[in-house]
């Protein structure tokens, strides 16, 4: 089982949108942090998934954005609301590093009587929650452990539950510093061997978050492939621009990188998937236009989570 786990940002959301029928037909579970204090995008997100029955985990305490400080509007607008009567999700507890952690679980499990993915994200006291839950018996549909931040030996604690680790592998670079080709993940192979019932990532964005992003002086295109000389471990390409020093002419550098997505693509030798995705990149660089970055960075979650599937599929 996959666990793409995006944040609600414009373009990730209308990604979801898009490939909400087949995200219900693929059994794939996103998990979305919601970030922005504007609920529309998010609410028509919701809408979509719930039309398709699709299964996903909504963080109700996220831990960046507009709605870090405040997630209370979470409950209003969204669980209490749009939620009701909807079955087939999660609310993700997200639990931290910070202070107090224990008596936020305590509280939302006695408050909330919904459906919990409990998020661990540098969270430590696995004995603590153990007792936690047994003390306030919780709906627990999931533990998600986000990579680093939890041990084998952490894990072992919640033995017997539906275990999820989520790796953050994408190394996030200034564009013009990324290599032409390197590995990114293996754990869609490897998650059973460490006791875990399903697995996630981070696409191609990476844990790391930004409320917006600043000017491209290089444009690059990640496109992600399975690599059969690396035991089809994933690995990703970088398509970047060839003008990398100046804040002119975005739309030209995204040219200059696209030509070089569709130089491999055509290769004889290419291990890129021909995902919709890919397809769409195709027809841009035929029409010679440029859609803007956001919806650069969409195609390519499109076609990382399309990849995903296909390689799932093919039982590699």
């Amino acid at each position: 089982m996959y666990y793409p786990f995006v944040r609600g940002k414009q373009f990730e959301l209308i990604m979801l949108r898009e490939l909400a029928p087949r995200i219900a037909e693929w059994g794939f579970v996103p998990i979305i942090e919601p970030v922005k204090n504007n609920f529309s995008p998010l609410k028509r997100t919701i809408e979509k998934l719930i039309e398709n029955q699709c299964h996903f985990i909504l963080v109700a305490n996220p831990g960046v954005g507009d709605l870090e400080r405040n997630p209370s509007p979470l409950w209003e607008h969204i669980f209490d609301g749009l939620l009701q009567g909807y079955g087939n999700y999660s609310a993700g507890l997200n639990l931290t590093s910070k202070p107090d952690q224990l008596e936020l679980a305590r509280n939302f499990f006695t408050e909330h009587a919904v459906p919990t993915a409990v998020i661990h994200d540098g969270f430590s006291d696995s004995k603590g929650l153990v007792a936690v839950i047994e003390e306030t018996t919780p709906n627990i549909t999931a533990h998600i452990f986000v990579g680093s931040h939890s041990s084998t030996l952490y894990r072992k604690h919640f033995k017997g539950a539906n275990r999820i680790l989520v790796e953050d592998k994408f190394i996030s670079r200034n564009n013009r510093e990324y290599p032409l080709s390197e590995p990114l993940s293996e754990l869609y192979l490897t998650y059973e061997d460490v006791g875990c019932d399903g697995f996630g990532d981070y696409l191609i964005v990476g844990k790391g978050f930004r409320n917006g992003g600043g000017p491209a002086r290089a444009v690059a295109i990640h496109l992600t492939y399975s690599d059969p000389a690396a035991d089809d471990t994933i690995a990703i390409n970088h398509f970047v621009s060839d003008r990398v020093d100046t804040l002119e002419d975005v739309a030209g550098k995204f040219s200059e990188a696209l030509q070089k997505l569709v130089n491999e693509v055509n290769s004889d030798q290419s291990l890129i998937d021909q995902t919709a995705a890919v397809t769409v990149f195709l027809d841009l660089h035929g029409r010679q236009h440029f859609p803007g970055l956001g919806y650069v960075k969409k195609l390519s979650m499109h076609h990382h989570i399309e990849l995903m599937a296909n390689l799932l599929s093919a039982g590699k």
